[in-house]
Formats: C-alpha cells, sequence, structure tokens
C-alpha cells in the first residue's frame, strides 16, 4: 500500500511538471509578435527574395545586394519585441480600428513602448515598434519598421554618458 501512494505521489509531481498542462496561459493577450515572424521567415526562406541592405553608422554607410540564409535570425530583432510575456500582462493599452492596432505602454519595466499595426484587406500592410532603453548611464531609442515583401528598417540612437550619441540604421529592400 505504501509502494502505491509513493508511485502514485511521483507521477502526480512528475505530471504536474509537464509544461503540455500549462493550456491557461497559452492565450494571447496581444498582437502575437513572434509568431507572425516566424510565419515571415519561413515564407522568405521558401521564397529566397534579392536583398539590397545598407547600413549607416553616424552618417557612414554601406550597400550590398545579398541573398538571406536565415530570415528567423534577420528578423530576430522584431521577434525579440514580443509583448505577451506573462510579466507584461495588462501592461499595455489598446486601441483598435478596422485598419490599426495600437498597443502602448508607458510602464518603465517594460522596454516595447508602442507596437502599431497597420491592416489592408484584413492582412498586415506594416509594423512599427518602438523600444526604449535607459538606465543612469546609457539610454536608447529603436524604431523598428516592417512592410511585408517591401522593406524592413531598424533605427537606433544610443547615448552613453560622456560619450557621442551614434545612429544606426539599417534598411532592407526586397525585390
Amino acid at each position: 500500500m505504501r509502494k502505491t501512494f509513493w508511485l502514485l505521489g511521483i507521477v502526480l509531481i512528475f505530471y504536474s511538471c509537464n509544461p503540455a498542462v500549462k493550456n491557461q496561459n497559452d492565450a494571447l493577450n496581444y498582437f502575437d509578435i513572434k509568431g507572425y515572424f516566424k510565419k515571415e521567415a519561413s515564407r522568405l526562406n521558401k521564397r529566397n527574395p534579392l536583398l539590397t541592405k545598407t547600413v549607416e553608422v553616424n552618417g557612414a554607410s554601406e550597400t550590398k545586394k545579398i541573398h538571406i540564409p536565415d530570415w528567423e535570425k534577420e528578423l530576430s530583432i522584431f521577434s525579440e519585441s514580443e509583448i505577451n510575456r506573462n510579466a507584461w500582462k495588462g501592461l499595455f493599452s489598446i486601441n483598435t480600428t478596422n485598419t490599426q492596432e495600437l498597443y502602448t505602454s508607458d510602464n518603465k519595466k517594460v522596454p516595447v513602448k508602442e507596437v502599431s499595426i497597420t491592416k489592408r484587406d484584413g492582412r498586415v500592410a506594416s509594423i512599427r515598434i518602438l523600444i526604449k532603453n535607459s538606465n543612469m548611464l546609457y539610454s536608447s531609442t529603436d524604431t523598428l519598421t516592417y512592410y511585408p515583401d517591401s522593406l524592413y528598417r531598424i533605427n537606433k540612437k544610443q547615448h552613453i554618458k560622456l560619450m557621442a550619441e551614434k545612429n544606426y540604421s539599417i534598411t532592407g529592400r526586397l525585390k
């Protein structure tokens, strides 16, 4: 009888640790940025478009035409801006119209301050993400913009105390 209780206890412990049991936390409160860019990366990997990529640092720029071997890695900065984190639940206000979804947060703990999704005919036409980080020594502002099958842009302004501000820009134009 004791062995049965021990065995039942061990089974219950392992069952409670199983992540598949956590269905109630799977519901998304906001637009699924991570899921959207995972699908985009998969679609672009299959399509393999030519990309004209321009990198600019403080006014000096370089442009190359390349094929991206791993679009998930290329678009990772967008995916990392996912706002459906458990710790951020309820920290975004939502404003929705037929053509736009706008998510904003003024919480100091949340670096993603704004996500704007514009839609045409029910499909995503553009995504704009604003990220701000700051502390006593450092501040940065990132503006990420994505237009499916057309362009993505990453603008970053960075300021470290006692140093000059740096401006970075990466633009990818799809052909």
